[in-house]
């Protein structure tokens, strides 16, 4: 293992003065969460939906945050028209298989979208990620199963497969593209205890993918940012509710001192 040159607050100062669009279609139990996480760190966050304006709004983004995990059939098909334009324009798609391994439904409408558009970054938890690359196992809900496999192989294999990034978010993250691995071991305890702490780290990783064309070094700086905010809030709150108005905060208050001294990542 060795420290990666990884510049997170250069990455995180060009998302503040860029602003960039992040298009999300997005999970309904998380979608205000997310539009939140990514004000608070600089970038514009628009949640268009509707099949008969995705094409149009994807037009104006910086990058596309697709989200399954309040599916239905007419989303995912909206889902496929707006990662069609945005794959048109060369911006990022970052896809999150919230539930995949969880129901049939699940698995299949999460294929459907890797295999008929582009998708740029894969992103879920350990039960997910291994589900869309094959293996046989069962997500809890839209909570990660215990998986008995290397994860870093996993990750690898299915960035090379699919000729994108993956990111298997868990107690350490890992990020791969086709030969770099990263591990992110930021974060804290209490990011387990809010509902969608997974969905707005997908919607930070849209927000780094749309100033960077490297996709593994965005995704990793998005996590590495997340991660420190979470520690700078846990010290600071008093239970969940607390933890999260403290973690947006912490996120549009945080500086270069701060994440040069906290971050903790290492690179393979």
């Amino acid at each position: 293992m060795t420290e990666p040159d990884l510049n997170v607050f250069g990455l995180l100062t060009k998302v503040r003065t860029a602003q960039p669009v992040v298009h999300h279609l997005t999970n309904w139990v998380t979608i205000y969460d997310c539009a939140n996480v990514v004000k608070v760190l600089g970038a514009s966050p628009v949640m268009a939906h509707a099949p008969e304006e995705v094409a149009d709004m994807a037009q104006l983004a910086g990058s596309l945050v697709l989200n399954i995990g309040t599916l239905t059939v007419q989303m995912v098909e909206a889902m496929k028209v707006a990662a069609a334009t945005a794959n048109a324009r060369g911006i990022p798609v970052v896809l999150d298989v919230c539930g995949a391994g969880a129901t049939p439904f699940r698995d299949q409408k999460s294929l459907e979208l890797l295999n008929e558009v582009r998708i740029d970054i894969i992103k879920g938890n350990a039960s997910e990620v291994a589900r869309v690359s094959g293996e046989t196992v069962r997500t809890k809900g839209v909570d990660a199963s215990e998986v008995a496999l290397d994860l870093a192989q996993v990750a690898r294999n299915l960035a090379q497969a699919r000729r994108a990034t993956v990111v298997i978010t868990g107690e350490t993250d890992i990020i791969a593209d086709s030969d770099r691995l990263f591990f992110v071991k930021n974060g804290h305890p209490l990011m387990g205890q809010v509902v969608g702490t997974g969905c707005m780290a997908t919607s930070l990783i849209g927000a780094f993918a749309a100033v960077s064309p490297d996709l593994a070094q965005a995704a990793a700086a998005a996590l590495v940012t997340f991660g420190v905010a979470a520690e700078c809030a846990g010290p600071l709150s008093h239970g969940p509710a607390t933890f999260k108005e403290k973690l947006f905060d912490c996120l549009y208050n945080m500086d270069e001192a701060t994440l040069g001294r906290l971050q903790r990542v290492e690179s393979a």
